[in-house]
């Protein structure tokens, strides 16, 4: 085959990978969060998954997608983090809907204000307050309470990152805080197994995903010579996510005995 002829198909071919690398690293982060989906749906039980862990993830996109506007990088990492943010509101919603369908407390949590008309269908509350109480934040009991925190925290920050972002030490900062953010995100699930002495109910194919996906990141980061923190960060989020396992193989061969949760009200049991 002539050379002219070779370069017409590679062509091509490197373009198709190079679409295939785009499409995998918009949706991949996405995956380890299906098997968890379907467990919830199926099981409809929801006490073996964080919440927080959508927290995490919704703080460090939204801040990613804000460094964007200071630091334009590649176009597949900032459709990702698009992705990811709508994929944790849909966990948020289906989480919030299978809990408190299965929560006996008639008491209603809110982020912005008490519901009257569902607070007083027993007896009137004492105070009206905002739920900005550690006990209950991201504990609400409806779907569009976590949209106005998501929007509250993006409306904020956005105004902060349009007035400071002629700022490059501004712009590092906010960068690194997204990175740093999203090497947390194993944390709330490994102290919500630590706070249960138990991993039941929790994916543990999602948590394989994790670690296989942040592995192959940190290995990237290392070769490609990528900056210091984001190393530091792939390797943090890597232990996070091998101390996940240690915990599944102990809880699994070594049960504990499960923590009272009587002096606590229902709604307060889950993170």
């Amino acid at each position: 085959m002539e050379p002219g002829g070779l370069e017409w198909l590679l062509v091509p071919m490197q373009q198709l990978v190079s679409w295939g690398a785009a499409g995998a690293m918009v949706f991949g982060g996405v995956v380890p969060y299906i098997p968890q989906y379907r467990d919830i749906r199926r099981t409809q039980n929801a006490e073996g998954f964080s919440t927080y862990v959508c927290l995490v993830l919704l703080v460090a996109n939204i801040l990613r997608i804000l460094f964007w506007f200071g630091r334009r990088f590649e176009s597949p990492l900032l459709w990702q983090s698009i992705i990811m943010i709508i994929t944790m509101l849909l966990m948020l919603k289906l989480c919030t809907e299978v809990r408190v369908s299965n929560e006996l407390n008639i008491k209603r949590r809110s982020f912005a204000a008490a519901d009257s008309k569902d607070e007083e269908i027993k007896a009137p509350p004492k105070r009206s307050y905002l739920d900005f109480d550690l006990n209950y934040f991201w504990h609400w009991s409806k779907f569009t309470d976590y949209v106005q925190c998501v929007l509250t925290f993006t409306g904020v920050t956005g105004y902060i990152t349009y007035l400071w972002l002629d700022s490059s030490l501004f712009v590092e900062t906010l960068g690194f805080l997204a990175v740093f953010t999203e090497a947390m995100l194993g944390v709330p699930q490994l102290y919500r197994n630590y706070q249960n002495r138990s991993t039941e109910g929790m994916s543990i194919k999602m948590v394989l995903m994790w670690t296989s996906g942040d592995t192959f990141k940190t290995v990237y980061f290392i070769l490609n010579q990528a900056p210091f923190q984001f190393s530091i960060c792939g390797l943090l989020q890597v232990f996070v996510d091998i101390a996940i396992l240690l915990q599944v193989y102990l809880y699994s061969y070594y049960p504990q005995k499960p923590v009272s949760h009587t002096a606590h009200p229902a709604s307060t049991k889950a993170l």
